[in-house]
């Protein structure tokens, strides 16, 4: 079924973007594909950055289009409806996103101002002036994460702008692992129109602590901290774990680019065959725990991020994600390439001895596929080049326990 894919990434979407900025007033001068998340068959969700001239001057702009291929989504009527052909589809301005109700408030310094000063836990007023906000991470319709620095005095806080539908539900994650003791963030403030203000936990990311000199943790004290969880995280409703998904991505990242089908349908297979004898697990899991969600100093963990995938599930899903992450990141140089090494060659033994060697890998492997739709997704530099290499890195996992 046509998702909208080609529509959306090919030269025809130019005149869909001109008639959606007319509509609103302006002038499109020129546009690029910045961003695109595509589900096979189903729909296909693109932005754009765009030259816009409006009346009162020249803007760099951000314009959103999502086209399915059924009807539209009920959400899709908080934006802009234009039809193409035989299609509708939804285009919005951003921070209008239709699914992300507190995008507006959280994007610009004068509101989250007001929001900070009148429903945020800080105890004092927050001028506009002394807000420095940077975007974290969009992904249109589905999420938004901003970075807010105080002064005077300085204070760092991060903005989740989450969907509706979920937005209680991640509340009341971050309560409970604040209640067991569990490093999670400090709500500062959680809003009717879906914004969860945290304070920024101590120490350096782990993603960066990596490349500095010594250790930044040992894999043990990883291992304890996903099982310092409360057992109450088991009761909540299963997110199945990445492999369950392992075709579907197969599929995206063999839409993006067909010359990994094969590829792609062995290691699926494979993996999907040999996790067959493992079954759900009942263990609390962090659900995507990776270097980037970790917070150390002095050698030790001293936070975890982004604990909205809290739920039942196997400790191997947990250490395989990390591998998996660690294992594909990105432009790093020949000393930063040595010290991941010797740090997985490290880690995943002690790995070994808590889970079964053969599910960690083949679970590794599965998150190795589900991360190679980043690239086209985010519209990397080389992004073919970068997309095979994660798919042999998912066939070398694999290959190990074959």
């Amino acid at each position: 079924m046509d998702d909208g894919a080609e529509l959306l990434t090919g030269p025809d979407v130019d005149g869909l973007l001109r008639a959606a900025v007319e509509h609103a007033g302006g002038l499109l001068k020129s546009w690029s594909l910045d961003h695109v998340d595509a589900n096979p068959e189903l729909s296909t969700t693109a932005t754009y950055v765009a030259e816009v001239e409006w009346p009162y001057g020249t803007r760099t702009e951000l314009l959103g289009v999502s086209a399915r291929s059924g009807r539209l989504a009920p959400s899709d009527a908080k934006a802009e409806i234009f039809a193409d052909g035989n299609r509708e589809v939804a285009v919005w301005l951003y921070p209008e996103d239709p699914d992300l109700p507190g995008l507006p408030r959280a994007a610009f310094a004068e509101q989250l101002a007001e929001l900070l000063t009148s429903e945020a836990d800080l105890g004092r007023t927050v001028s506009p002036e002394a807000v420095k906000l940077t975007m974290i991470g969009y992904r249109p319709r589905r999420r938004a994460v901003v970075r807010a620095v105080l002064e005077d005095p300085r204070e760092v806080l991060y903005v989740k702008v989450l969907r509706p539908k979920l937005f209680d539900d991640v509340v009341a994650k971050h309560r409970m692992l604040l209640r067991a003791g569990v490093p999670a963030p400090e709500i500062v403030a959680a809003t009717q129109d879906k914004l969860l203000v945290l304070r920024e936990l101590p120490g350096t990311a782990l993603a960066r602590a990596l490349f500095e000199p010594g250790d930044p943790c040992t894999a043990e004290q990883l291992i304890d901290l996903l099982d310092s969880m409360p057992s109450e995280v088991a009761a909540l409703d299963r997110r199945p774990p990445w492999s369950d998904a392992v075709a579907h991505y197969a599929a995206m990242v063999s839409k993006a680019l067909p010359e990994t089908t094969a590829e792609l349908e062995w290691a699926a297979g494979r993996i999907s065959e040999g996790l067959t004898p493992y079954p759900p697990g009942h263990e609390p899991t962090h659900g995507d725990f990776h270097e980037g969600q970790l917070r150390v100093a002095g050698g030790r963990i001293v936070g975890m991020l982004d604990v909205d995938t809290i739920g039942p599930g196997r400790r191997a899903d947990d250490l395989a994600c990390l591998i998996a992450h660690l294992s594909t990141i990105q432009r790093m140089n020949e000393e930063q390439e040595a010290k991941v090494r010797d740090l997985l060659r490290r880690w995943v033994p002690v790995f070994d001895e808590r889970v079964d060697p053969v599910e960690l890998r083949l679970r590794a492997a599965a998150v190795v596929i589900s991360l190679a739709t980043g690239p086209y997704r985010g519209q990397e530099k080389h992004w073919q080049e970068t997309t095979w290499r994660m798919v042999r890195a998912a066939s070398a996992l694999i290959r190990q326990v074959s």
